[in-house]
């Protein structure tokens, strides 16, 4: 199975155009810092939840979803102790937890969740050439988008071969779940030298690939494929503005927010 989290389906989050994809994920990753208040947060996770739903981005969500946790549960113990309030719940030594801290800290989890959440979204409707098309287009030169690009590429690819490799270390008897968490730590250890190599020899033939496709020569590239903006492209991007229109009006009459 492909460690990439792209899923090849005909919706209307693949049907926009990259740039559109790209401008929306910024504004997204903005709605989810104009509010603070948890209950809120889950609300707006709601709503871009059922977006990620309809374009298949769930079963993708299955893959990282310890991440999430750890996240959410890591700025809520960090939240709790340091943000200031009024409401004293308990202290340990010179940290207090209030309600407020609690509050905030569940609504940071929830709201860096989100914004994970969204990136999923992207990757999961937004091939790595669109992506590339995308920042060309917004008018970031070649080398740089393609340098962007290029990480979403190699990330799952040097996922693969980890897997790759491991699988086969094991079967030819590599044992990496006895003993405790240092003898787990060792088992590994052996497969540093595979897994170097293996990336060092892709990142020879990539640069070996470059060059024979004239990269860097100065000259304007095309694509292969060209997209056009439609009434979609505005109507997409109108409704999360007015996602962000209504938590700012939210925040103006002190809802949304904590304390």
């Amino acid at each position: 199975m492909s460690s990439g989290f792209y899923v090849d389906k005909d919706t209307a989050l693949h049907r926009l155009h990259p740039v559109t994809r790209i401008v929306i994920l910024f504004l997204s990753f903005v709605s989810a810092l104009v509010i603070s208040h948890p209950l809120w947060a889950l609300l707006l996770f709601l709503i871009y939840g059922v977006a990620g739903a309809r374009a298949g981005a769930l079963p993708n969500l299955r893959r990282i979803i310890w991440l999430l946790i750890l996240i959410a549960i890591g700025s809520f113990v960090i939240w709790s102790l340091m943000y200031p309030g009024e409401k004293l719940i308990a202290a340990f030594g010179p940290w207090e937890v209030t309600e407020e801290g609690m509050l905030f800290g569940a609504g940071m989890g929830i709201r860096l969740d989100l914004m994970v959440f969204c990136g999923l979204v992207f990757l999961a409707t937004t091939p790595v050439e669109e992506f590339s098309y995308g920042l060309t287009r917004m008018g970031l030169p070649f080398p740089i988008s393609f340098a962007m690009s290029l990480s979403f590429r190699l990330v799952p690819l040097f996922a693969d071969t980890v897997r790759t490799i491991l699988d086969a270390q094991r079967a030819r008897g590599l044992d990496t779940e006895a003993g405790g968490i240092s003898g787990r730590l060792k088992s590994y250890v052996p497969l540093l030298v595979p897994v170097f190599a293996s990336a060092l020899r892709r990142t020879d033939q990539l640069a070996v690939a470059l060059e024979s496709k004239g990269f860097g020569l100065g000259k304007k590239r095309g694509s292969y494929r060209e997209f056009k903006t439609g009434s979609r492209d505005g109507i997409a991007v109108a409704v999360v503005v007015i996602i962000i229109a209504l938590e700012v009006v939210a925040r103006v009459l002190g809802m949304g927010g904590v304390g």
